[in-house]
């Protein structure tokens, strides 16, 4: 039996330099459908990295708060159960 340590020997140490921050900003396109006899309907899609930062699930209830017309917010009208089992410790 042969052992090879090479892979270890020859990664990269971890720098200490913090990470690549994940973007803040997610850039999407207000789609159009439009089904014959009715009114176009708008559709945004939710980038799923951020759904997933927030924990957003499909069947979530959710509605547009309008600040002005340049901003939105968006509001979950029902607050998502933790994912953890128990709370953390405090120090």
């Amino acid at each position: 039996m042969e052992l090879v340590y090479t892979l270890a020997y020859a990664m990269k140490a971890k720098s200490n330099k913090p990470s690549k921050k994940v973007p803040t900003t997610y850039p999407l396109k207000i789609q159009a459908i439009r089904s014959r006899g009715q009114q176009p309907r708008l559709y945004v899609s939710f980038p799923l990295a951020l759904a997933a930062a927030i924990g957003l699930n499909p069947g979530d209830e959710v509605q547009w708060e309008l600040l002005d017309r340049g901003e939105l917010h968006l509001v979950r009208l029902s607050s998502a159960p933790p994912l953890a089992k128990r709370r953390a410790r405090e120090n």
